[in-house]
């Protein structure tokens, strides 16, 4: 009997292990956390936070396991995703995160290149290479470079922003060898690579690799941003918000509690970004009473894919309070000035 209850528990243990801990070939996303903004980022002699607050929102991505899966099938504030829809063809879980913390990285310096160009405050950028977002598998460069690395020269011709890549390798033909200087990590390498197709390019030749500038910024008063560890770049918008709060007098949220997302391109404008539902979800339940939602253009989607339903990210954002029956106030931004706009006009709290 005592060894019957002895397996019997063993298997039950077996089975809890195996529900929680094998990794199936799925992610899910569900909601993930508000962050006040004045906690991680911080300007050199900047004004002290007021009474409100600007926050960011985080969604949650973990891999699956048999329960989680279960679990999110039954939960309607959770996504059920596969592999190919977070890493692509072809990126492994090590180059999605390495590719989120560079966008992280770019999203920082856009935040503070945009908010010392709105404040007039001195800035200074410096552009260092171009850096490897991704590699066409089988293309010249697969098995080369990695995601990660930075171009700095191209047969010995140094390399300072993407264009220039580009433009020296239109000039070459199929079966013509370059050399690529570049850095991984701290180590410096020069290697050959042969020119050929772009697997799904169409015939265009090149080493097939998706490429950013990789540049920094230098500014006075220095400007310290402390979110290595959340990746992507969808805290653009309230990062450049926090700066600006912190560069100039007063309490920009004027005592609200404010959440938001959205890229942040060099130009001001606030980009699309993935989630927001899951977003609005978590900034009710953090107690925001005012959320930023990129009202990005569609025009392009329909266009390309007439059949695809998509809304905007404002839309999206609109339908999802509703739907949670939140009274939190959904603000369309197309710039980082609309969002400027509103919060000067904005009444304070009471």
């Amino acid at each position: 009997m005592k060894k019957k209850r002895f397996f019997a528990w063993v298997a039950i243990i077996a089975i809890v292990a195996f529900g929680f801990m094998f990794p199936l070939n799925y992610y899910i996303m569900k909601p993930g956390n508000a962050y006040e903004l004045s906690d991680y980022v911080k300007v050199e002699g900047g004004d002290e936070p007021g009474p409100g607050k600007l926050n960011m929102m985080t969604i949650s991505m973990a891999v699956a396991t048999p329960f989680t899966y279960l679990y999110a099938k039954l939960n309607d504030t959770q996504e059920i995703m596969t592999e190919k829809e977070v890493l692509g063809d072809s990126e492994s879980n090590k180059d999605y995160n390495e590719r989120q913390l560079h966008l992280m990285s770019d999203s920082h310096f856009n935040a503070k290149y945009v908010a010392f160009k709105e404040t007039g405050k001195e800035y200074r950028v410096k552009y260092d290479g171009i850096y490897v977002a991704s590699i066409v598998p089988t293309a010249a460069a697969d098995g080369i470079l990695k995601v990660g690395d930075e171009v700095i020269k191209i047969d010995g011709k140094k390399l300072l922003k993407s264009g220039e890549l580009s433009n020296y390798i239109a000039k070459k033909d199929k079966g013509d060898t370059v050399k690529l200087t570049f850095k991984r990590h701290d180590k410096t390498m020069t290697k050959k690579v042969t020119l050929k197709e772009i697997p799904g390019a169409d015939g265009r030749v090149g080493v097939g690799i998706s490429f950013t500038d990789s540049k920094s910024i230098t500014t006075t008063p220095k400007v310290k941003i402390d979110s290595e560890s959340i990746g992507g770049p969808s805290a653009g918008l309230m990062f450049t918000l926090e700066i600006i709060d912190q560069l100039t007098s007063g309490d920009l949220a004027k005592g609200h509690d404010i959440a938001g997302t959205g890229s942040m391109n060099e130009d001001g404008t606030v980009g699309r970004i993935g989630g927001i539902d899951k977003k609005v979800i978590a900034a009710d339940k953090a107690g925001a009473d005012i959320f930023f939602a990129p009202n990005d253009d569609i025009s392009v989607y329909k266009k390309v894919a007439p059949s695809l339903k998509i809304q905007s990210n404002y839309d999206e954002a609109t339908a999802e309070a509703k739907k949670i029956n939140s009274d939190m106030k959904i603000v369309p931004v197309k710039t980082v000035d609309d969002a400027l706009d509103y919060l000067k006009t904005m009444k304070k709290a009471s």
